[in-house]
């Protein structure tokens, strides 16, 4: 089953072709991360915007780079949610105007779910049940895989999103957008242990998280030292923060992993490109003598060959939509 997947729910318009869930047959991808550098951060109207100037060019790239025509297509696949409303909306009409042009099953697809997903493409052994670290721009969030469509949140992040202090860390530390490889590429410069930063418990709920006051001491710090004249040590803020940010999200995951009594587990999104976050967790699942899977870096960022794999594991379950499928900047995985 070939299926033609969109994904455009940030600053990525992704349009991609894969078959049964598994293999990527194509993947293509126009990042406007350079334009969105010149503001040091995603202007929504912006992305809107050049995602319609660029998605029917790019559909026909996915598609010639498959080697496919409309026949050849079974369904259509694409992100209705969550992410910033006007991107989603772009990707979304355009799915369903294919999908009604071409008379193909229409399908959606939960943005998280996909990045998830990702995993199926890179090991093809991967089968649920498993639990999911899912670290990402927009979302935080341990997920218990059930099965490929029965998804349930264990613990998630009570305001910010651990890729989002990234980026305004990074921002702090005079790092172009987007933050999180410069981060990570800093952060190996130094052993840290420089800076006390803060860690959160959010009483009662000993899986969720919290960021925002992380974010907030790496912002004080850094205008505490513009102030006073002393110097910042740039790589061990930036280390120190992200073992902080690591000290949040393994802890909590592995303690997860044995409330489940699974022995697997895989990360994903765009925060799970970090090197140090992936060193922390191989060496916890080592010691917990578990599986672990790090999807390759090219599949941690928002693509559309990860919607097409989630989008036919949704269809086998009978999850497709008419064409009066709404968009939705905010979703919960497990609705």
């Amino acid at each position: 089953m070939k299926i033609l997947a969109f994904e455009s729910s940030c600053d990525e318009t992704a349009v991609a072709v894969v078959e049964d869930g598994r293999q990527i047959l194509s993947d293509a991808i126009a990042s406007q991360a350079d334009m969105h550098a010149l503001y040091g951060g995603v202007v929504p109207e912006i992305a809107s915007r050049k995602h319609v100037e660029v998605i029917a060019a790019l559909t026909e790239q996915a598609l010639n780079d498959a080697g496919c025509g409309k026949d050849d297509i079974d369904a259509v696949a694409v992100t209705y949610a969550p992410g910033l409303i006007g991107a989603v909306l772009v990707g979304l009409s355009f799915a369903k105007s294919v999908a009604y042009a071409w008379g193909k099953p229409l399908i959606p697809v939960h943005h998280v779910r996909g990045h998830i997903a990702a995993n199926y493409l890179a090991f093809p052994e991967l089968e649920p049940p498993f639990l999911a670290l899912a670290i990402s721009g927009g979302n935080t969030l341990i997920v218990d895989v059930r099965d490929y469509t029965d998804l349930k949140i264990l613990g998630a992040t009570r305001d910010d999103a651990a890729g989002e202090c990234f980026d305004k860390a990074a921002r702090v530390l005079g790092l172009p957008y987007p933050g999180g490889k410069p981060m990570d590429e800093l952060a190996q410069q130094s052993q840290g242990g420089v800076y006390t930063l803060p860690r959160a418990h959010v009483d009662g709920a000993e899986l969720d998280m919290s960021f925002s006051g992380l974010k907030t001491a790496v912002v004080n710090l850094s205008h505490h030292a513009e102030q006073t004249g002393e110097a910042l040590d740039r790589a061990a803020l930036a280390r120190d923060f992200t073992n902080a940010v690591s000290g949040e999200l393994v802890p909590r995951a592995m303690k997860a992993l044995a409330q489940t009594g699974y022995k697997t587990m895989c990360a994903a999104g765009g925060v799970a490109a970090n090197s140090i976050i992936r060193a922390d967790l191989e060496a916890a699942c080592k010691k917990a003598d578990c599986q672990l899977y790090l999807p390759p870096l090219r599949l941690c960022g928002d693509n559309g060959s990860m919607i097409g794999a989630q989008g036919y594991y949704e269809f086998l379950a009978g999850h497709t939509a008419d064409m009066a499928l709404n968009a939705f900047a905010t979703r919960d995985i497990d609705a």
